[in-house]
């Protein structure tokens, strides 16, 4: 077996001073000022982006409430027209009045004896 060498002394090399320097606290406070405006800017954002939001969704349920208001005003109004239609139509189908325009503007008469023809 060989003899163990001598491991060679570590050296500690220090990049920076222990003690601090009398602005070191000073920068130390603004990097934690910094840190906290981000964070502080960044919730602003959010809560701004978040109440806009908020404003779109609120404006867009109003403009659905009024779409569906002229909606429902629209489907009154046909639902009163089809009725008066159906009583139009079931005025110029009543068999007297087609009577009265057959005579009167087509000049026909009441068929006689032997016309009316029954087909099986």
């Amino acid at each position: 077996m060989k003899p163990a060498a001598a491991t060679p002394a570590r050296v500690l090399t220090v990049r920076r001073p222990l003690e601090r320097r009398p602005g070191d606290a000073g920068r130390l406070l603004r990097v934690v000022r910094g840190w906290f405006m981000r964070r502080m800017l960044v919730l602003g954002g959010v809560l701004i982006l978040l109440a806009i939001v908020h404003v779109w969704l609120r404006l867009q349920v109003v403009r659905l409430g009024y779409e569906l208001s002229s909606a429902r005003q629209m489907e009154l109004r046909l639902e009163h027209e089809e009725r008066e239609l159906e009583v139009e139509l079931a005025t110029l189908r009543d068999p007297g009045r087609l009577g009265d325009v057959a005579r009167k503007r087509l000049g026909m008469t009441e068929p006689r004896k032997g016309q009316v023809v029954i087909l099986p």
